[in-house]
């Protein structure tokens, strides 16, 4: 029978897996990972599932050790202190897959089924810094996580999708610094900053004379990637010209400077970021579809802040640390009724916007212990001005909006007798359009909806807001 080996120091972890699994395998379970390394002496498991934070040896020590003896056991890292560090250091490490406490009963069955079926791929050793900036306890990100570990070691095409200020570019640049291809350029163009007359010479370099104004010969962004990594930021708004062209050197593996009659070829490893819905573009013949296809080999998903709320503290605690780093001080703290704000803002700008606060937070807070006073007016929404305005319910008085509305009713009552779709519908206008006159402050929005914290809370989450 296949012998599976579960490591953790919690006893209640390690009794969940065994009765999850025993029916299956032939399950032993150790306190510590000591214990387990000194049990590989004489005997070896089909799978070893371990805890990543222990006392004594982690479980990434662990890994690093049974890797060096047995480079094909499979091993499932557990952790509750879920970070971008720790996935890329399970997956580089070697270990088949990486799950965050809580997890489903039923996803360890499955994973173990299949990681006992199967061989465990060798990875090449990480050269890893710490970047705090990228944590994520929200499940949204983890699978970002999983998605970066897994992706890390290949050259595979990836298309990062996300609202702006979600943080795009540095989730690339995280991709390509845990790559082979880490110790060569990583190279950022922004597509939507660049005229579309200029952005060919931009990204292909052209020869001297080859169009006015040409004067000498220039080394286009892809050339200068040669052999690392080329980021191409918002390119939802490339010129279709420029599409076609990209199409070909994406085909080809090669391009010519502007006015060049030599072909390059082109060893570089392509991430595209777009923060539109390049399905609609492709509709509108905005974008090209087999190029959409070329760049979306594997997708990666950023979450907006306003879905990943509980990341909010850590990354504040960052950021007030990085600021205060820049200007030279000492780190702020923050107080909890000022934590609160910022976690109850929706954070339209996402990641930028809230470093940004946070920064301007640093320079302005007269104390070390940064207060709701110190909060801007934007994010607490001191300013109620819009309480007195004759249009702070969105409403223009010139409409007859009932009459409207019933209208409205009317029509749908004589299509069909259900009205469900109308009430989501008035539900969801409500909730946004007082959260936009309340700026994303939820407190406030509830207020004036008449709701309570809760209530509201858990409407948001449901109508997806």
């Amino acid at each position: 029978m296949t012998n599976v080996w579960i490591i953790d120091d919690e006893e209640s972890i390690r009794t969940i897996c065994t009765s999850a699994l025993e029916d299956l395998f032939n399950v032993e379970s150790f306190s510590s990972a000591s214990e387990a390394l000194l049990a590989l002496n004489s005997t070896t498991p089909d799978l070893i599932i371990t805890d990543i934070k222990m006392p004594g040896m982690s479980g990434l020590e662990f890994l690093d050790k049974v890797s060096e003896k047995f480079p094909n056991l499979p091993t499932i890292i557990i952790t509750a202190h879920a970070n971008i560090d720790n996935a890329l250091s399970a997956y580089n490490g070697g270990a088949f897959e990486y799950l965050t406490q809580p997890f489903d009963i039923n996803e360890i069955r499955k994973l173990a089924i299949k990681a006992t079926k199967s061989s465990k791929p060798q990875h090449d050793e990480l050269t890893q810094e710490s970047n705090s900036q990228i944590v994520g306890k929200a499940v949204s990100m983890q699978e970002v996580f999983k998605a970066i570990g897994k992706i890390s070691k290949t050259d595979i095409t990836v298309l990062i999708r996300g609202e702006s200020g979600t943080g795009k570019e540095l989730i690339a640049q995280y991709v390509h610094e845990n790559s082979s291809r880490s110790n060569e350029p990583f190279i950022a163009i922004n597509v939507a900053a660049i005229p579309h007359e200029l952005l060919e010479s931009e990204l292909f370099g052209h020869e001297k004379g080859s169009f006015t104004g040409a004067q000498s010969q220039r080394i286009g962004r892809f050339e200068q990637a040669l052999g690392g990594t080329l980021f191409l930021d918002e390119i939802g708004d490339m010129h279709p010209e420029l599409q076609t062209r990209l199409l070909r050197v994406l085909s080809s593996h090669e391009f010519y400077r502007v006015g060049g009659q030599k072909p390059i070829k082109s060893d570089v490893r392509i991430i595209a970021a777009t923060n539109q819905n390049i399905e609609g573009l492709i509709k509108t013949g905005k974008f090209r579809e087999d190029l959409y296809h070329r760049l979306n080999v594997f997708r990666i998903e950023l979450p907006p802040l306003r879905k990943r709320k509980e990341d909010i503290p850590s990354l504040v605690k960052y950021f007030l640390k990085k600021s205060a780093d820049e200007i030279k001080s000492d780190q702020k703290d923050i107080e909890d009724p000022a934590m609160e704000v910022l976690n109850e803002f929706d954070w339209p700008g996402n990641i930028r916007q809230l470093e940004n606060t946070c920064r301007y937070i640093t320079v302005m807070a007269p104390s070390t212990s940064i207060t709701l006073d110190d909060i801007p007016d934007e994010v607490k929404n001191i300013d109620m001005s819009l309480e007195s305005s004759p249009h702070a319910n969105g409403l223009d008085s010139k409409v007859n909006w009932e009459e409207s509305l019933s209208g409205h009713i009317r029509n749908i009552l004589q299509e069909k007798n259900d009205l469900t779709t109308l009430s989501k519908d008035l539900e969801t206008i409500l909730l946004q359009e007082a959260l936009k006159a309340r700026k994303g402050r939820r407190i406030d929005a509830a207020k004036i909806l008449g709701l309570g914290r809760n209530t509201i809370t858990r409407k948001i989450k449901d109508l997806g807001l």
